[in-house]
């Protein structure tokens, strides 16, 4: 057993949440899920980022003080997070004393490592992404994210000095080629270090929601890098936790946010004296019609409304199958309706329903044990090892794809021996027998996915989830369906699509 540490993004207090915030959760959650079952310990963390101009602004236009705003728009991303099965550890809001504290904490260090410093900042400024950008970042006088113009400031702001870690930085990739995954978003993170890094600026006078700096209470902390330090906050900076999870640390993020976490973060680590995070993990963007997923672009999608059509497990499913980690993917209920079709209903669905009804029809609802007679459990084997291995090294996509094959094999065996068209006990149980365990095999693999559906699969064929829940290692061991339960014929597990619109 070893430690697990995995957070998500903080969301932004300034809407609601969308399927791109979903999908950052779902993946996180099913990591978590996994290596849970594994037996790690794992510590899984989320919440909202509350700071900031964006957010003063919003409720500001809503006529509601920033406290109110706050509290009501974080609960919607609880409440969003329920509704997909999202099984958190801790909900940190920047806005609790614990994160001051730990923030200013941390501030404290930086300038008593003299890494920070009093000067003025002059430039353009996104409120959107609460981010300063460059003229070489800019795109036609435009937000590279977001392609609202930019303002232009200017005042007193305190900088933290960047630029004094970029032969460290360089250094601590060349040292761990795997702290940045997948590979091309490490070079993109390099590429942007070698081009040069400047001075950034960590501080306000022009806002006063948000964290005062300990030294010089007239300028309240940049967002971002209060932001940052909620890694620390909630696994208690400094404390047995931090030493317990810390190097265990796995961020996900988006792409859009890599200069923040893959270049001033384990800078910022480094000059407050800590070891940089052990790895950040980055996705792509979802898009729709090749554009970014966004409420503020109008193209958003509500993960609620999707989870109460197809429900949770069937929105968990399409997210993680249909797009790989790392690169982008675009959305479309089209493509969402034919994994749901093909992949769970027709396929996964299916076969529970036709195993158990044949052992109902024809076995007296007695369940038979798997022998590997019909099956070669060698290649089962196989395919179990690979999805095994793909939830370790973040490929859920891949594990979805093992379990479809598994799926097939067993399914392409039905079809090939129609047991329902057979006398034979002995023959009729050894086809069933060995369809029992891929269903057994694949409902663990896809438990951190199908979080409802995987334990009604054990059900379906007589077995407890709970009993396997922290060990998994050895429950994926081929061939350990005994048989001898009785079984009835289970109930759809995925109705098609006409029904889950109807639902």
């Amino acid at each position: 057993m070893t430690e697990f540490f995995i957070t998500t993004p903080i969301y932004y207090v300034n809407d609601v949440p969308h399927l791109g915030h979903a999908y950052s959760m779902i993946n996180a959650d099913a990591f978590a899920r996994w290596h849970r079952g594994i037996g790690d310990e794992v510590f899984f963390l989320t919440g909202t980022d509350e700071h900031g101009q964006k957010v003063a602004d919003s409720a500001d236009a809503a006529s509601m003080s920033v406290t109110e705003w706050t509290d009501l728009y974080a609960q919607r991303f609880k409440d969003a997070w329920e509704k997909l099965d999202i099984a958190y550890d801790d909900f940190i809001r920047t806005t609790e004393k614990r994160h001051e504290v730990a923030v200013r904490k941390f501030l404290q260090a930086l300038y008593d490592n003299g890494h920070i410093y009093l000067g003025t900042y002059t430039g353009s400024y996104c409120v959107s992404c609460e981010a300063y950008y460059s003229a070489n970042d800019a795109v036609d006088g435009l937000c590279p994210v977001h392609r609202r113009p930019l303002i232009e400031m200017e005042e007193e702001n305190y900088f933290f000095r960047l630029s004094a870690f970029q032969d460290q930085l360089v250094k601590w990739y060349d040292d761990d080629p795997t702290a940045v995954f997948p590979d091309f978003r490490r070079n993109e993170a390099l590429s942007f270090i070698r081009g040069g890094l400047e001075d950034v600026s960590i501080s306000r006078t022009s806002l006063s929601w948000g964290i005062p700096l300990p030294w010089d209470e007239r300028h309240v902390c940049y967002v971002w890098f209060d932001a940052l330090i909620n890694y620390l906050t909630a696994i208690g900076y400094d404390g047995a936790g931090y030493e317990r999870f810390w190097e265990h640390s796995h961020h996900l993020v988006g792409k859009d946010i890599i200069r923040f976490h893959c270049v001033w973060w384990p800078a910022m680590c480094m000059a407050a004296g800590i070891a940089p995070p052990q790895k950040v993990l980055v996705h792509g963007w979802l898009l729709v019609k090749g554009e970014k997923m966004a409420k503020s672009g109008g193209n958003g999608v509500d993960p609620i409304d999707l989870a109460g059509i197809y429900g949770a497990d069937a929105v968990r499913y399409y997210l993680l199958r249909e797009h790989a980690l790392g690169a982008d993917g675009d959305f479309s209920i089209e493509a969402l309706e034919h994994r749901y079709n093909v992949d769970l209903a027709n396929n996964i669905g299916n076969l529970l329903s036709r195993v158990t009804n044949v052992v109902d029809k024809s076995l007296g609802g007695v369940a038979p044990r798997a022998t590997g007679n019909v099956l070669d459990f060698a290649e089962v084997k196989e395919h179990v090892d690979r999805a095994s291995r793909a939830w370790s090294a973040f490929g859920s996509a891949q594990v979805l794809e093992e379990v479809q094959l598994l799926v097939r094999m067993a399914n392409a065996a039905l079809e090939e021996r129609a047991p329902w068209k057979l006398r034979d006990a002995n023959e009729i149980g050894a086809i069933l027998g060995d369809a029992l365990e891929i269903l057994r095999l694949v409902a663990i693999l896809v438990s951190p996915v199908l979080v409802e559906s995987a334990p009604k699969i054990f059900a379906a064929i007589g077995l407890e989830m709970s009993a396997i829940s922290s060990s998994y290692s050895q429950a994926l061991e081929v061939g350990l369906y005994q048989g001898g339960m009785t079984i009835a014929k289970a109930a759809p597990l995925f109705p098609r699509k006409g029904q889950a619109r109807a639902r």
